[in-house]
């Protein structure tokens, strides 16, 4: 074969491989389905929920406040003079009780004002016989003239009389005043307290007047609670709210000693004004015998107050993230379809709310947020989302 013809051979071989191929294109093309669009399923949004229980609440009140001893006072001398006994208790923390002696001051002075000042009244009593029976005497000497009518004054002594009976009293007044005075020399305690400051030693010379010690009392004490107007609607403050009776109870808690520990205590009293830079109202709360165990809730100490509120009946708990806007919640139904609830609300707290009305026990209420949420959609509850 002649290199042109074979040339000619190769030309016509690839010209029929080229046009069966594009002949089997167009039979594939030609047999191809048609592709139709669809619109994807939108995503189902999974949820946290919690199964609700309608029971009896009582309404959480919770504040914060220090502790203060009911009674303070600074212990003072109402005599001066020289220290010669001193307590062991007199020191910063020492503990008394009430009529123990705290202090003595040099009675030598004192004593010797009490002798002197019973030697005058009994002056004075003789002085008063005296002139008693001078008195009668002159009436007497009257009535032996055959006066009829009654002596003068100065001829019965009597404002002699009126002076030696002035004389006596003031006499004895000073007598009391005298033992008083030895009796101020021993300076007792005037309750059971505690030592909070001294500034006393043994030989000092003190002054009528003289701080020498603060005390406080550890028979109560109390703890002033600055909580909103607004609260106060759900308990009892004596003197303060509507009603009689005792102020609500309380709940007092605090870490101490490296514990947390928990008193009772009772409201007694609401401070007489609101203050006027927070527009709070200060609830004064009372705890009795703060001492009486160890740790003791001593004086000082910051606190929790949890104080006991009405009683709510049917009432449901819900965290406050589930309490929407517009006091609304979302609930799920066993269809899975959300649904927004508005419901009556008592309290919002901060890590919880208290919800009086709207919902029944064994509804499922939605906790986790949701960035696009409405009223029907479909959600899918999380395996964590178990009752609480």
């Amino acid at each position: 074969m002649t290199p042109t013809r074979q040339r000619l051979v190769q030309f016509l071989f690839t010209a029929a491989m080229i046009a069966g191929g594009a002949a089997a294109f167009l039979i594939i093309t030609a047999n191809k389905p048609e592709l139709k669009r669809t619109q994807p399923a939108p995503p189902v949004p999974m949820v946290r929920v919690m199964t609700v229980e309608a029971t009896d609440l009582a309404i959480p009140i919770g504040g914060e406040g220090t502790v203060q001893p009911l009674r303070e006072i600074d212990l003072v001398p109402q005599v001066s003079g020289k220290i010669v006994e001193i307590s062991p208790a007199l020191v910063d923390g020492g503990r008394f009780s009430k009529g123990d002696l705290l202090l003595r001051i040099e009675s030598e002075d004192y004593e010797l004002a009490v002798t002197l000042a019973d030697a005058r009244v009994k002056d004075a009593e003789s002085n008063l016989v005296f002139t008693e029976e001078e008195a009668a005497a002159a009436v007497e000497e009257w009535r032996l003239l055959e006066r009829k009518d009654d002596p003068p004054p100065l001829v019965a002594k009597i404002p002699q009389l009126a002076a030696a009976r002035a004389r006596l009293a003031a006499e004895k007044a000073d007598l009391k005043k005298a033992r008083l005075n030895l009796a101020r020399t021993e300076v007792r305690a005037p309750f059971n307290g505690r030592v909070s400051s001294e500034s006393v030693g043994l030989g000092q010379y003190v002054s009528t007047g003289q701080t020498l010690a603060t005390i406080f009392s550890t028979n109560a004490a109390e703890i002033v609670v600055p909580l909103e107007d607004s609260a106060l609607f759900w308990f009892h403050v004596p003197g303060f709210t509507p009603g009689d009776g005792p102020g609500a109870p309380v709940r007092i808690t605090a870490r101490i000693a490296g514990r947390d520990l928990t008193w009772a205590g009772r409201v007694v009293r609401a401070e007489g004004k609101m203050d006027p830079r927070t527009r709070l109202i200060n609830v004064v709360v009372r705890v009795d015998n703060p001492y009486q165990r160890k740790p003791p809730l001593a004086a000082g100490l910051f606190v929790t107050v949890d104080i006991e509120g009405q009683r709510l009946t049917d009432a449901v708990a819900i965290p406050s993230a589930a309490l929407r806007e517009n006091r609304t919640v979302w609930v799920v139904g066993d269809d899975g379809v959300l649904s927004f609830r508005s419901v009556d609300v008592a309290r919002v707290m901060p890590n919880q709310a208290i919800i009086k009305g709207g919902l029944l026990s064994g509804e499922r209420v939605v906790t986790s947020p949701l960035r696009s949420v409405t009223d029907g959609m479909k959600v899918r509850v999380s395996a964590g989302g178990r009752p609480s």
